[in-house]
């Protein structure tokens, strides 16, 4: 059986999400079934769109959609929000664990981290006991040095120039 790495994509440039899928595609492409979660976003990108047309051996596991950042959250929707990404979180693994998927992409997981939404304790226990074959992917701005330890993938994406700067939005199937 061929042991399962864990890949992080991090950064503060486009395309560590992108990067992400790539592996994912490439994996289901190649007859592994992969798993694909999405932490902190509405749902509605053009990536989900696109991977929810595959079969069952590429599922999008979806929470409820995020609409808007944490820092403008009232009480209410923080907590419901934490409630939520714990819920898709244990959902994710005990998925990815029990039903013998190959890959699982956590995309934006390490932002849950930096948040306090997600335990980190919860995340490396998670990793430290995966299956053998499971390839992880995660992605997410600022990881803890622990995670450059841990995984056997570390790749910075970082943004040089990015029309945000400029005032320009995300565009639908460009940035989103």
């Amino acid at each position: 059986m061929e042991k399962g790495l864990i890949h992080l994509y991090y950064g503060d440039g486009k395309g560590k999400t992108t990067a992400a899928v790539g592996l994912g595609v490439r994996a289901y492409g190649k007859g592994k079934k992969v798993l694909f979660v999405q932490f902190l976003k509405d749902n509605q990108s053009g990536e989900i769109i696109s991977l929810e047309k595959f079969n069952d051996n590429f599922l999008v596991l979806k929470g409820k959609p995020v609409k808007k950042f944490l820092m403008s959250m009232n009480t209410e929707e923080k907590n419901e929000t934490i409630e939520e990404m714990n819920r898709l979180f244990d959902n994710a693994i005990n998925k990815a664990t029990r039903e013998g998927y190959d890959v699982i992409i956590l995309d934006e997981l390490i932002d849950t981290i930096n948040m306090n939404i997600i335990d980190i304790s919860k995340v490396l226990q998670f990793i430290r006991s995966k299956p053998q074959k499971l390839e992880i992917v995660i992605t997410g701005h600022n990881p803890s040095a622990v995670f450059f330890e841990l995984c056997d993938y570390v790749t910075e994406i970082k943004k040089i120039k990015h029309p945000y700067d400029k005032g320009i939005k995300a565009r639908d199937g460009i940035e989103k």
